[in-house]
């Protein structure tokens, strides 16, 4: 099974439908870096536990080993469904769980969009249309109201 099979959708929609502004956005940072910092480390810790099940087998005299990953994998999920939901209650919603990849609901000229902010970056500088992604970012400098 895939690592994200057994973790809250990604889809799921922000608790809030008030839109970011980029001010409002970078100062939700302070919160969001560091749960996404947790759930990036949580992921690749469910990872690598999920990679070590597989090679474990299904034979009975490794069923221990085995009984105690597929604990600590359980215990895993419900650690990043927990840090996912935070992010849902700051109204943002995590997009890629390996990098850290955060989208802020927004409005610009009268349409919804995308505020990005990934994990590393210094403040939420970039934009996209809702259809679009990561790839398609644009600053926010010049679009958006400070």
């Amino acid at each position: 099974m895939p690592p994200h099979e057994a973790i809250a959708s990604d889809r799921s929609l922000p608790t809030t439908s008030r839109p970011f502004t980029v001010q409002r956005a970078n100062h939700s940072l302070v919160l969001v870096r560091k749960v996404v910092a947790d759930i990036v480390a949580k992921y690749k810790e469910l990872s690598d536990l999920r990679a070590a099940l597989a090679t474990l087998g299904n034979g009975r005299e490794r069923a221990e080993e085995r009984e105690q990953l597929k604990a600590a994998a359980d215990a895993c999920v419900e650690m990043l469904n927990r840090l996912y939901r935070e992010l849902l209650d700051v109204g943002c919603v995590l997009k890629d769980w390996r990098i850290g990849l955060v989208d802020f609901p927004a409005v610009l000229d009268g349409r919804r969009v995308w505020l990005c902010w990934r994990l590393g970056e210094g403040e939420v500088a970039w934009w996209h249309e809702l259809n679009d992604g990561f790839t398609a970012r644009k600053p926010t400098r010049g679009r958006f109201e400070t």
